[in-house]
């Protein structure tokens, strides 16, 4: 799984016991699945359909840096399901798991479409070798 997105915990992200709230990580946990899910699916239009138990581990506290991991484990003809983990990025304890995330693939008319997609792609891959970023090994 890799982790992209960090977050960090703000006064404005904490409940009254001082911990981050709940909320606030699940809009995280969402947004940043439904941006994997359009990248993936090479379109704009998907919508959460279903999310699955989600575990909080452990809490995180104001000025912790917590980072976001999602990786595809399915592709349906017009749904893509995701894996999602949050750590604390310092000290890599886990504070929530979700083990399904649904997202559903619309087309034009906003019904669900097939996507035509069956293995996870990565950015690098996206780019013929003449338009890639300059590798600064090189």
């Amino acid at each position: 799984m890799n982790f992209h997105t960090r977050k960090w915990v703000k006064p404005e992200d904490l409940n009254p016991n001082g911990t981050l709230f709940g909320g606030s990580l699940l809009k995280w946990v969402d947004e940043e699945a439904a941006i994997y899910a359009i990248v993936q699916l090479g379109n704009q239009r998907v919508v959460t359909k279903f999310i699955s138990e989600i575990n909080f581990v452990s809490s995180a506290r104001q000025s912790d840096i917590i980072e976001l991991g999602i990786t595809a484990t399915e592709f349906g003809r017009t749904s893509i399901t995701l894996r999602c983990e949050v750590r604390n990025k310092i000290t890599r304890k886990s504070l929530l798991t979700i083990e399904r995330m649904v997202f559903v693939n619309l087309g034009p008319d906003g019904l669900p479409a097939p996507h035509g997609k069956s293995e996870i792609t990565y950015i690098r891959d996206q780019f013929k070798e003449e338009d890639a970023p300059l590798d600064p090994a090189r």
